[in-house]
């Protein structure tokens, strides 16, 4: 399990955002009401996307040099936005920086571990409500309160899949975890078909595929941070698959992360936040608006180099 801070900083901290290109800004979107006094900058590498397709070396050479200059703009803490990132070159960051660095798979496994914990407490609670169904069922030995096996499911990109990151995180709290690739959502999410009748389609044959090996999953975990924006969708197409679950945000999960750092703020000062991407400001405006729900109206050009 994550180590908590012992140190809580500043109540006015520059809080720098790393992600490979938009998906972070959702973490961004979550953190902005956690800590209002903050100052923040973001930096999306849209120069060098995708970063599932690289070597770890290389993923991890790059996450690096966008670490070192968000310290180099301030940054009092950095927070990997980034599940390919996180996944593949965590440890790399936080042995090259000075400042606390916060990955996006851990808090989402933890956050996971505590949903389940609340479920355990709601049965038990249920059974102290009625000692007289608990005591009828305990003379069936066929009776359990929870599925056999019930595991987690993860659904995430390709990349993030194939590292087993959130498996081995979920398995060092003691759950199990089946993880599924849905390649599709990503390029549906940045087409702006986030409510589509196709995404729609695509969405209920992952899941569809997805309970065929964990028929007994119980919480699911978005393991992607575009995957917030699709969780209306998510949420309908459970419903109509008779299957409901508990939906795990691992970028809101993040966020609450991130702000257990900070000492509360009382000074009523909003938050300023000031972006970079390393290609296509245009692109990073137009989609990231929709992925902070408010208008980017100003995105720097940065140039990290190969």
């Amino acid at each position: 399990m994550t180590a908590k801070p012992t140190k809580l900083l500043s109540p006015n901290p520059t809080i720098g955002v790393f992600d490979s290109g938009f998906g972070g800004l959702t973490v961004l979107r979550d953190l902005l009401p956690l800590i209002p006094g903050a100052r923040y900058i973001y930096l999306g590498d849209t120069a060098r996307l995708p970063y599932g397709s690289k070597s770890r070396e290389t993923i991890a050479r790059y996450a690096v040099s966008s670490a070192k200059f968000l310290e180099d703009q301030g940054a009092d803490l950095l927070c990997i936005a980034c599940n390919t990132a996180s996944a593949l070159a965590l440890e790399d960051i936080q042995q090259a920086m000075p400042i606390p660095v916060v990955g996006v798979i851990q808090p989402g496994a933890e956050a996971a571990l505590a949903a389940k914990s609340s479920a355990s407490q709601q049965i038990v609670s249920e059974q102290n409500c009625h000692p007289e169904r608990s005591a009828a069922e305990s003379k069936d030995l066929s009776f359990s309160p929870e599925p056999p096996q019930a595991s987690v499911l993860v659904l995430a990109t390709t990349a993030t899949t194939q590292s087993h990151a959130y498996a081995q995180s979920l398995n060092a709290l003691g759950l199990a975890a089946t993880e599924k690739a849905c390649p599709l959502l990503v390029p549906l999410v940045e087409e702006g078909w986030i409510d589509h009748h196709v995404t729609a389609e695509v969405l209920r044959i992952y899941l569809n595929e997805a309970f065929a090996e964990a028929p007994n999953a119980q919480t699911l975990l978005l393991g992607c941070t575009h995957y917030p924006l699709l969780q209306p969708l998510i949420e309908r197409t459970l419903a109509e698959l008779n299957h409901p679950m508990t939906i795990i945000d691992s970028a809101a999960a993040t966020a609450a992360s991130v702000a257990a750092y900070f000492l509360p703020n009382s000074t009523g000062a909003p938050a300023t936040s000031r972006f970079y991407a390393t290609d296509s400001i245009e692109k990073f405006q137009r989609l990231g608006s929709a992925f902070l729900n408010q208008l980017l109206s100003e995105v720097h050009l940065l140039d990290l180099g190969g």
